[in-house]
């Protein structure tokens, strides 16, 4: 372990940190609000970035394991510096909240334990949503368009980052790799701003909406989320969260012209299917058991809400503590699936669900047919046999992080649907929850211990579980 190329990476990252900080300052400046708690954030965190970076000069190769502990501590230590404008401007009332508030917007979940979000600075909203933003397609893969490290480091540092069973590159270049992505992710961010201000969306809400859209969190300057905007708008918000859950490969490839490539993936048919189809089953749910007086109405706020949940954005237009037992299932299942890999959106993955499923056909057969050789194929290429082993072990791990999380967090006393519930909103970055932490809720009840185990499992499912592990193995930390 080289630990001079994780304090130039950590350096790096918070210099980033206090120059997208002048964000909210601009904000601020324009709102006259209190510009300091955003100058003494980003001096502290320029600081400390700058020390490291000068400590660690040199050429330095960024191998596997300083880019999965790089990623770990990295997106720690921005919590730590980016929660520092909440306790400044005192909204909080401890700094297990502030950290659970920032963690939660780095981490693109949107689980918050503010009770009164329109009473914030104007500022500090547009932080929150913007942190869902630069989390969104991740830290380091933005610091790796602007800083070049040796062969094979930026790779190394995207895939520690990038979510998905498989992380390739786009072109041949690692960076360059980076350099699309965000140039993806920018102009979708533009065009998604610009419709909702066609839509008449105040310009205040429409910057907030559209950071957490493109990244795929849940943060909104509303109290009521997006319940209160026109159907158009969210109908809009909801075309944008399901355009942010797809893998960027998909538009990479309609960027070439390569049409036939594209719709080919498999992947983007499945996340489609399992949308309308769990849209579909709620809405006849709905209609059956509250209200058929409605159905376009019901369907709207069905399929948003699956979307919202699907993409974990957590965006909420209808209470659904109220909706009845199936669909609460449905939506129990969507907070396991999540959206595509690639994408800016967490969970489990698309990706992964589709190789587990193609895996098991595959192993029914082999076990009716023992002298079969079968191979497993993805958009019409073979997965190799250590990515399936890899998504098996992946959702091994999955599981023991849901079992043992909720077991810690039992431990506040909340009734079962609550517990879990918000081990799995917070797990795969939705946010809201089921129960006290459902869509208009908060997690404001929860213990500083709850807090703590809730922020670790925003890191840990962002980050793919393995970043955060490595940070605890020995095996990470030595010399060779």
């Amino acid at each position: 372990m080289n630990l001079f190329v994780i304090a130039k990476i950590i350096g790096v990252a918070l210099n980033v940190e206090a120059g997208l900080m002048m964000v909210p300052l601009l904000f601020a400046a324009y709102y006259g609000e209190n510009v300091m708690p955003y100058l003494i954030s980003a001096f502290l965190g320029f600081c400390i970035g700058l020390v490291l970076w000068i400590v660690s000069q040199g050429e330095h190769k960024v191998k596997a394991k300083e880019g999965f502990v790089s990623a770990g501590l990295t997106w720690i230590v921005l919590s730590l510096i980016g929660m520092l404008p909440f306790l400044l401007f005192q909204v909080v009332d401890s700094g297990f909240d502030a950290f659970f508030e920032t963690v939660s917007g780095f981490t693109t979940t949107g689980a918050t334990i503010l009770k009164n979000i329109e009473a914030l600075p104007k500022s500090l909203n547009i932080w929150r949503c913007f942190m869902h933003w630069i989390g969104g397609m991740g830290v380091l893969v933005f610091m790796s368009v602007f800083v070049r490290f040796s062969s094979g480091s930026q790779m190394n540092l995207i895939k520690a980052e990038i979510s998905g069973a498989v992380v390739s590159k786009l072109v041949p270049r690692a960076r360059d790799t980076a350099k699309i992505l965000y140039g993806i992710y920018i102009g979708m961010t533009v065009i998604t701003f610009i419709v909702l201000l066609i839509l008449k969306m105040p310009v205040y809400d429409a910057v907030c909406a559209t950071f957490s859209a493109a990244g795929t969190g849940g943060f909104m300057p509303l109290n009521s989320s997006c319940a209160s905007y026109t159907y158009e708008q969210q109908l809009a918000l909801g075309i944008a969260m399901f355009a942010f859950g797809a893998n960027f490969n998909f538009y990479f490839l309609l960027l070439l012209r390569k049409f036939k490539q594209a719709f080919r993936m498999e992947e983007i048919w499945l996340y489609t299917l399992i949308a309308l189809g769990a849209a579909g089953i709620i809405s006849i749910d709905l209609m059956l058991n509250i209200d058929h007086s409605k159905p376009i109405l019901t369907v709207h706020n069905a399929l948003f809400n699956v979307v919202s949940i699907m993409t974990s954005t957590g965006f909420a237009v209808d209470d659904i503590n109220y909706w009845p037992g199936i669909s609460k299932a449905v939506i129990v299942f969507l907070m396991f699936c999540g959206a595509c890999a690639g994408s800016t959106s967490c969970g489990f993955k698309i990706s992964r669900l589709l190789i587990m499923i193609k895996a098991t056909c595959r192993d029914i057969s082999v076990q009716l047919h023992p002298d079969m050789i079968k191979k497993v194929h993805i958009d019409g290429k073979v997965v190799e046999e250590k990515v399936i082993r890899a998504v098996g072990v992946y959702t091994f791990v999955y599981f023991m992080v849901v079992i043992i999380s909720t077991l810690l967090l039992s431990i506040d006393g909340k009734d079962w649907g609550s517990t879990f519930t918000a081990v799995m909103a917070t797990f795969n970055n939705i946010g809201p929850g089921i129960g006290s932490n459902g869509s208009f809720g908060n997690y404001s009840e929860f213990s500083n211990f709850g807090k703590l185990v809730m922020s670790a499992d925003m890191l840990i499912g962002r980050l793919e579980i393995f970043p955060i592990l490595a940070l605890f193995s020995r095996q990470a930390w030595r010399r060779f």
